[in-house]
């Protein structure tokens, strides 16, 4: 029963999330950070890459810890790592490079270009204008 948000962003610096549940889910488990797969699993054609996610307490994973785990690693830089000086390192939780069942928000990259979704236009705007203007007449 796994549940992902997947963030895709393009070439151009667009972005889009989908929300995947149960066997829509399934061809993702399994995957390691940097592999592609392909897009129809969130309705795209084309080719997603992973570049990375975190967990359900927001532990980011990390594409040098093998495995699907969370270990304490000590870092000197990288991803789940901010404000280190010079020479510091710190012993931080972090989760392994395969994609579970425990893993909550998934990063993309798409190949291609995102199709352009519009905003629907809101009517509430508009129908309050012309209440106003109903109740001034």
């Amino acid at each position: 029963m796994a549940n992902f948000k997947i963030t895709i962003s393009d070439t151009k610096g667009k972005s889009m999330s989908k929300e995947l549940k149960d066997s829509d889910a399934n061809p993702l488990l399994g995957l390691e950070l940097g592999q592609e797969t392909d897009a129809s699993v969130v309705g795209l054609n084309g080719k997603l890459k992973l570049t990375g996610g975190s967990d359900k307490s927001g532990v980011p994973m990390r594409n040098d810890i093998h495995g699907a785990a969370r270990k304490y690693v000590l870092l000197s830089k990288g991803v789940g790592l901010q404000d280190a000086e010079k020479g510091q390192r710190v012993r931080k939780l972090m989760r392994g490079n395969t994609v579970s069942e425990e893993i909550y928000q998934i990063n993309c990259k798409f190949d291609g270009e995102l199709p352009v979704e519009e905003a629907p236009a809101e009517d509430a705007p508009e129908s309050a204008e012309e209440k106003s203007e109903d109740k001034k007449e």
